[in-house]
């Protein structure tokens, strides 16, 4: 049986927002507890975040939610080195088959859904596997699900190259889905607003 694992890069600095945008509130909770209890109640098997190593509120909270939590000798240059980082961690500790797969999506993604992971988990098919692209009227939404096999292109990828060049060279995916939510993460103060986060009046 496929296993799945979700990564979750969380190691930025949030220099756009200005204060450390996954420890603002929402619904009730920190934005990044918030996104890892999404993941949790999916049906993807682990979770890995990737945190900066003195970010101890972040990494409190991932601790005490008990997910697997990644914290680099050196702050990851960008998204890419974390998303490494995270593979490797769960080729240590993990062992996954080529079989299985994982999946990524950014922290600072209030719109995150139960229903299009376990979708996309259930669209997956071990014996042709190829990357599943969530879309909303054209547009790339998260999370993506990449392969197993995948996991080794993106330690080879070039300086220059993000996680999304593995798009081009694996067999690709489109699931239409219906709720934008999943298209827009949080950069700005102003983001946070239009997204319907919690501010003080």
């Amino acid at each position: 049986m496929a296993r799945s694992f979700a990564i979750v890069p969380a190691a930025g600095h949030s220099r756009r927002m200005g204060h450390p945008k996954l420890l603002l509130p929402w619904r009730g909770v920190t934005l990044l507890e918030y996104v890892l209890s999404i993941w949790q109640r999916s049906r993807v098997d682990e979770t890995v975040v990737v945190i900066r190593g003195g970010d101890d509120e972040l990494i409190e909270i991932a601790t005490r939610l008990g997910v697997h939590t990644v914290i680099p000798e050196q702050d990851p240059e960008d998204m890419k080195t974390s998303v490494s980082l995270a593979l490797k961690y769960l080729e240590q500790q993990l062992s996954p088959s080529q079989r299985d797969a994982w999946l990524l999506a950014p922290a600072d993604l209030p719109g995150l859904s139960i229903d299009l992971i376990d979708h996309l988990l259930a669209a997956y098919d071990p014996e042709g596997p190829a990357v599943h692209l969530p879309t909303v009227e054209g547009r790339q939404g998260h999370p993506v699900l990449f392969p197993w096999s995948l996991a080794a292109d993106v330690h080879a990828l070039g300086e220059t190259e993000g996680v999304n060049a593995l798009l081009q060279r694996a067999i690709v995916r489109e699931l239409t889905w219906h709720d934008d939510a999943i298209l827009h993460d949080i950069d700005t103060a102003d983001d946070y607003r239009r997204l319907g986060g919690e501010t003080d009046g």
